[in-house]
């Protein structure tokens, strides 16, 4: 671990990711602990969510803690009290503090100035709770990483830069096709480059969706348009044309592969009517494990299971 923090999936070795996975699987064997007993997450929203605030919410009930959500209106980061004091603040009253902000710039000045964990619940850089979910998914539906494929399809967004890290930390081939103009950031794609050349996988990017998917293990799709950028919506459903997930494109994939998405869907959008809920579709996993692997990270910074978390 590189700090207190985790705003990143770069804040993780490709090791400690898998034991967080190996801690995620206990707990969800096991069921209610109390190893957070006495302890408080602060939950700092600045969008809405369900399954963020829920798995979170529950994530510190079932390890025997407590959860405080805090919306835009009460705490108002930068207009109503800086972002330095919110900080401090919540530090003198919560254990550890989870963040769901527009800029990383944000998360970034909060865990610079709090004296607890920041925890990285989505930023428009990343979302790596999502990712190490989804890697929970793919591993109990496909068992080790290496030699499959990974294929997302859509926008190369926070969901998709977290996704590619994750993917490049544990020997996970990753594909990108998106549309020109909506590739991953740059620096994502050096990080992502850098972390596969030690762990011998294949991190790719194509405007072709076919070719993105054919003799994939695993097919991912997110919104074309993401929160904050409603007034693109137009111009991203032209641009988007031809990168629908749909059953024609899920026959090139392997037979056995994996339909993902982190939800909320938009049906006939990045994913066709219906797709969601045949047999291939594994998104509804993928939303429970966000609750297995946030208590997993949770039990890690403030009880200590496989790592110790640095303070």
């Amino acid at each position: 671990m590189k700090s207190k923090d985790f705003l990143s999936v770069t804040d993780l070795a490709g090791h400690e990711i898998r034991m967080l996975l190996s801690d995620a699987a206990s707990l969800k064997a096991q069921g209610w602990q109390t190893t957070l007993s006495g302890k408080t997450l602060a939950l700092v929203f600045e969008k809405p969510s369900l399954r963020t605030r829920v798995s979170f919410e529950l994530a510190m009930k079932q390890l025997g803690g407590e959860a405080i959500y805090l919306s835009p209106a009460e705490v108002g980061l930068g207009k109503r009290e800086s972002v330095a004091d919110v900080a401090r603040v919540l530090s003198r009253f919560a254990d550890a503090i989870a963040v769901r902000t527009f800029a990383q710039g944000t998360l970034e000045e909060l865990a610079e100035w709090a004296g607890v964990p920041v925890i990285n619940a989505l930023s428009d850089s990343e979302h790596p709770c999502q990712a190490l979910a989804d890697l929970l998914t793919i591993y109990e539906h496909k068992g080790e990483f290496p030699g499959l494929k990974l294929a997302f399809v859509g926008d190369g967004n926070n969901v998709a830069s977290s996704l590619a890290l994750a993917a490049a930390s544990v020997g996970l081939n990753f594909t990108i096709a998106t549309p020109k103009g909506y590739e991953l950031p740059g620096r994502v794609m050096q990080k992502a480059l850098d972390r596969a050349a030690v762990n011998e996988c294949i991190i790719d990017a194509t405007y072709d969706p076919i070719a993105a998917v054919r003799d994939a293990d695993i097919i991912y799709t997110d919104n074309w348009t993401s929160m904050g950028q409603e007034a693109e919506a137009e111009i991203r459903r032209k641009a988007f044309k031809g990168f629908q997930i749909d059953d024609q494109m899920v026959s090139l994939a392997k037979p056995d592969a994996i339909i993902m998405h982190c939800l909320p869907a938009h049906y006939g959008e990045e994913v066709a009517e219906g797709l969601l809920n045949s047999p291939q579709s594994v998104v509804f996993d993928q939303a429970e494990n966000r609750l297995h692997v946030q208590k997993a990270l949770l039990a890690d910074m403030l009880g200590g299971l496989c790592f110790p978390w640095p303070g």
